[in-house]
């Protein structure tokens, strides 16, 4: 605490990343990070970009980026807005769009934490929905008369850190109870097994859905996302963001994230190779006797009915596996454990059946 801060920050809670340590021949599965590298033609697309350029700004409006992005969901480059991670894009949403009158946010009790965060920052007003005991989310909570609409709902889709995802019958429910309500739908495991709603967006005008380059493109350290949108909601947060950052994204970041999204045959491939190595994970965990939740993303999330998770944690920190623990009441009995390679994956369940 400082008598220099500004009068809020002193009662801010700040998002806590997983961990990052820095020691040898560490197994990094607490961040949900891509196994393997990203494509090839990224990397060219970047060392390509990285000359006596880098003097000149950026572009202004991520052209090539959006064409692509537009491309691949089959929209116009009006409906994409792109920003420095998806956590930034979502940060211009919650300052854009939730804060209409007093109407709460809701979310659900389980889900994405940087949502929280948000919402004591830009102080969004937000009621919590609780997810259902199998911890699914329940449509009738969202679709159910309220006498005041709410000003937005927000769900991530694959679920973090439940790996459960969202049939599109059931976004598209949600959509249509809410006309005057935004409904966002944070994708970023979406690639792994789940329903894209950018399909929705041409029907419904409150449809947005937020998407990153960081988890099936494997550029989580390039930062880029974006959200899919109609014209008039990326036209407020083109405003939002030309009111903080006219240039969000690098001319680095914009080359790059253009050849991995145009590159669709690798990734296809990679995440092809994460879901066959998820499947496979679950097996050996549940051999184990851990139950593991049906998941749609490059992580999953287990429970031992004998052992405690936070001890399983820190028996596999202190011989080089890092998995992630979350303290919050209802999910303090399981480990979010990403998706790494096969030789990663069985050196973890060979590490599990030791410490058990």
């Amino acid at each position: 605490m400082s008598r220099f801060w500004s009068d809020h920050v002193n009662s801010l809670q700040p998002y806590v990343p997983g961990e990052q340590l820095a020691i040898k021949n560490l197994i990094k599965l607490n961040t949900n990070e891509h196994p393997y590298g990203p494509s090839p033609k990224a990397i060219a697309a970047i060392n390509q970009a990285a000359n006596d350029s880098l003097r000149l700004y950026p572009s202004y409006d991520a052209k090539g980026l959006r064409q692509s992005i537009a491309r691949l969901h089959h929209l116009d480059m009006g409906n994409v807005f792109v920003g420095n991670g998806s956590d930034e894009v979502l940060a211009h949403i919650f300052s854009g769009l939730f804060l209409r009158g007093g109407r709460p946010l809701l979310l659900p009790d389980i889900s994405y934490s940087f949502y929280r965060t948000y919402c004591r920052y830009y102080q969004v007003p937000f009621e919590i929905v609780p997810l259902a005991d199998d911890f699914s989310i329940r449509v009738e909570d969202y679709t159910k008369p309220r006498d005041v609409a709410p000003a937005a709902i927000i769900f991530a889709n694959p679920n973090a850190p439940t790996s459960l995802a969202l049939g599109l019958g059931d976004i598209e429910r949600i959509v249509k109870a809410n006309p005057d309500t935004v409904v966002v739908v944070d994708e970023a495991y979406v690639d792994f097994g789940g329903q894209s709603a950018s399909g929705l967006i041409k029907q419904y005008p409150n449809v947005v859905v937020v998407q990153t380059l960081s988890k099936a493109y494997a550029l989580a350290g390039l930062r880029v996302g974006f959200a899919l949108a109609s014209t008039e909601i990326v036209a407020g947060l083109e405003r939002i963001k030309d009111s903080f950052n006219s240039y969000p994204l690098d001319s680095l970041a914009l080359a790059g994230a253009q050849a991995a999204i145009d590159d669709q045959a690798y990734f296809n491939d990679v995440r092809k190779a994460v879901m066959d190595a998820r499947d496979e994970l679950t097996k050996d965990l549940q051999a184990l006797g851990f139950t593991v939740l049906p998941s749609a993303a490059n992580f999953v999330f287990a429970t031992h009915p004998e052992h405690d998770a936070a001890h399983l944690q820190q028996e596999l920190k202190r011989r080089g596996i890092l998995v992630r623990h979350f303290s919050q009441d209802r999910i303090q009995q399981f480990l979010r454990i990403t998706v790494g390679t096969l030789v990663q994956c069985k050196r973890l369940t060979q590490e599990l059946t030791s410490i058990l």
